[in-house]
C-alpha cells in the first residue's frame, strides 16, 4: 500500500511537471501536447485515469511533503511508516484458502532461499552462455525434470504463463499445419481464451468452441468430430479441464484429432501428474500449463511459468518458441557446458521472422520449479497428489448434504477442484460472509463461464486439512441457513 501511494504520487507530480513547470531533458515525452495526444490516442484525458483501479481512500492527493515527508528519511525511518501503513494488509497466510483457478500450494522455505542466491539473482535471463554456466545448467535441470513428468521429449525455459504458452502453442500449430482454424473446449478459462484472441487477431485465425456434455462435463465427442475439418491446424483439450474434471476421454480424442492430420495441445496442471497419465502417454503434440502449483506460490497473480513441451520431430522443434538449453563436452571430452541452442528462432536474432518475440525470461520461476520437482521426486508427488484427491473427496461428500447447495454439478471424476451452486444465494455475498470468517470463498464463475450464475469454483489442495474442511462445511451450513 505504501508503494502504491508513492508510485502514484510520482505519477501526480509527472503531471505538474507537464503542465508548464518544466521538461525534464533525460525523461522523454513531458511536453504537455505530446501529452495530450497521447491521452488522446487512449481515449482518456487525464493522467489520473490510468489508475482509476486504485482506490481514492489509498491515494496521496497533493504533495508528499505535504504528509510529513518534508526532509530526508533514515532507512529505518522509512521502515517504520511502510509497516504502520501496511498493518491493514493480509496475506493468504491470514485465512483458509479455497479458491479454485490457481490454488493455494506449499512452498518449501529452501526454494526462496536457494533462488535468492546473487549468482541466480544477477544472471536470471542469460543470453551469453559462457558467463552463467550455473544459471544454464539449472535451467538444463528443469527442462529434464518437466520432460520426464510430462513423458515429452523437448521443453523449453522461457513462457510467461499457462495462458500465453496456450496462444503460443497455437500460433507454433499454424505455422506447421498452414491452416487457419482451432478448436478450444466451451468450459476454457476466459481468461485464457481472451489472451488466445489477443494473440490470434492480427492472424485472422477462426476460434471455434466445442460444447460439452451436460452429464459429465467432458468434451462432447460427437461436436469435436462434426467440428473437425481439413482447416483444424490444432485442438486444445484440458486435463484436468478449467472446473476440475479429469478428461477420461483423452485417448479416443487423440486419435480423431491424428486422424485430420490435426495437432493436439494439452493443457495440464502439472501436480495432478504424481497420480494422473502424463500427457506424453496419449499422444499430445505440444503440452501447455501453468507451473504455479509447482513451489511458486500466489504472488499477487505472478510471476509465473509457462509450460511448454513437444514430441521429438525436427519440424515441431524448429517451430517450437522460447529458448532451449542443451548440454555439450568439451573436445577432449573431459568438461562438461551447457549453451542456448536454436537461437536462430529467436528475435535478437531474426527480427520479425523469429517464432515469437518473447523478449524476457521466467528463468528464476523455473528455477524454483526445477528445486520443488528435484526435492519431492516421483513419490512426493504422489503422496501430494493423493492428499489432494481424499481433501477434495471429503469435501465433496460433506458439501453435497447442505441444504440448497448443488454439488456436484457433472458426474466425472475431479482432481483438486470443483464446482459448487449456491441456490437462492449471491456468490458475492456468500464469499463476503465467509470472508468475515476467515476463509477465502470459491472463484466467482459467473465472470468466467456464460450459464454458471451463483456457482463458485472450490479448491482443495494439499495445504488444507480434513478441519479446515469441516470449518468451511460448518460456515457454509450457516450461511445456507440464514
Amino acid at each position: 500500500m505504501f508503494k502504491i501511494r508513492i508510485m502514484t504520487e510520482l505519477t501526480n507530480n509527472i503531471t505538474m511537471v507537464s503542465n508548464n513547470i518544466f521538461n525534464h531533458p533525460w525523461i522523454p515525452n513531458l511536453d504537455e501536447s505530446i501529452i495530450k495526444e497521447m491521452l488522446s490516442k487512449i481515449g482518456i484525458k487525464d493522467i489520473s485515469e490510468l489508475f482509476n483501479d486504485i482506490p481514492n481512500d489509498i491515494k496521496i492527493h497533493g504533495e508528499l511533503r505535504n504528509i510529513g515527508f518534508d526532509k530526508i528519511l533514515s532507512e529505518y525511518e522509512l521502515d517504520h511508516i511502510a509497516r504502520r501503513e501496511a498493518q491493514e494488509i493480509k496475506t493468504t497466510d491470514d485465512f483458509l484458502v479455497f479458491t479454485g483457478g490457481l490454488c493455494k500450494h506449499y512452498v518449501p522455505y529452501v526454494i526462496e532461499s536457494i533462488v535468492s542466491r546473487a549468482e541466480f539473482y544477477t544472471s536470471y535471463t542469460p543470453y551469453q552462455p559462457e558467463i552463467s554456466q550455473g544459471m544454464l545448467q539449472a535451467l538444463f535441470e528443469y527442462q529434464s525434470l518437466m520432460a520426464d513428468l510430462l513423458e515429452m521429449d523437448v521443453v523449453n525455459a522461457s513462457m510467461y504463463d499457462g495462458s500465453t504458452a496456450l496462444a503460443e502453442a497455437v500460433l507454433m500449430s499454424l505455422r506447421i499445419t498452414k491452416r487457419k482454424k482451432v478448436l478450444v473446449p466451451k468450459l476454457i478459462n476466459n481468461e485464457y481464451y481472451e489472451v488466445l484472441k489477443t494473440y490470434l487477431e492480427p492472424h485472422s485465425i477462426e476460434i471455434s468452441k466445442i460444447e460439452y456434455d451436460t452429464n459429465t462435463g467432458l468434451i462432447d465427442l460427437s461436436d469435436l468430430k462434426k467440428k473437425l475439418d481439413e482447416e483444424v491446424a490444432s485442438v486444445y483439450v484440458e486435463n484436468p479441464n478449467f472446473l476440475g474434471f479429469i478428461e477420461e476421454q483423452v485417448d479416443e480424442i487423440s486419435d480423431i484429432v491424428h486422424e485430420n492430420d490435426s495437432l493436439l495441445i494439452i493443457g495440464v496442471d502439472p501436480i495432478s501428474l504424481g497420480v494422473l497419465r502424463p500427457p506424453g502417454k496419449y499422444g499430445a503434440d505440444i503440452v501447455v500449463g501453468e507451473a504455479q502449483s509447482l513451489g511458486l506460490g500466489l504472488n499477487y497473480g505472478g510471476p509465473y511459468l509457462g509450460i511448454f513441451a513437444v514430441r521429438d520431430d525436427y519440424k515441431v522443434v524448429r517451430q517450437m518458441p522460447g529458448r532451449l538449453i542443451g548440454m555439450t563436452t568439451s573436445l577432449d571430452g573431459e568438461e562438461i557446458g551447457f549453451t542456448m541452442i536454436l537461437q536462430t528462432r529467436e528475435q535478437h536474432i531474426r527480427r520479425e521472422r523469429a517464432t515469437s518475440n518473447i523478449c524476457t525470461n521466467e528463468a528464476l520461476c523455473a528455477l524454483s520449479v526445477a528445486v520443488y520437482l528435484s526435492l519431492m521426486g516421483s513419490s512426493g508427488l504422489k503422496k501430494i497428489g493423493i492428499r489432494i484427491l481424499k481433501n477434495s473427496h471429503y469435501a465433496l461428500d460433506k458439501i453435497s448434504e447442505i441444504n440448497n447447495i448443488e454439488a456436484p454439478l457433472f458426474s466425472s471424476s475431479f482432481f483438486k477442484q470443483f464446482p459448487i451452486h449456491f441456490v437462492g444465494k449471491d456468490v458475492q455475498d456468500v464469499n463476503k460472509i465467509l470472508f468475515k470468517k476467515g476463509i477465502l470463498g470459491g472463484l466467482p464463475l459467473q465472470n468466467y463461464l456464460d450459464g454458471f450464475a451463483n456457482v463458485a469454483l472450490y479448491c482443495f489442495s494439499e495445504v488444507l486439512s480434513y478441519e479446515d474442511i469441516d470449518y468451511l462445511v460448518k460456515v457454509l451450513k450457516e450461511v445456507m441457513l440464514d
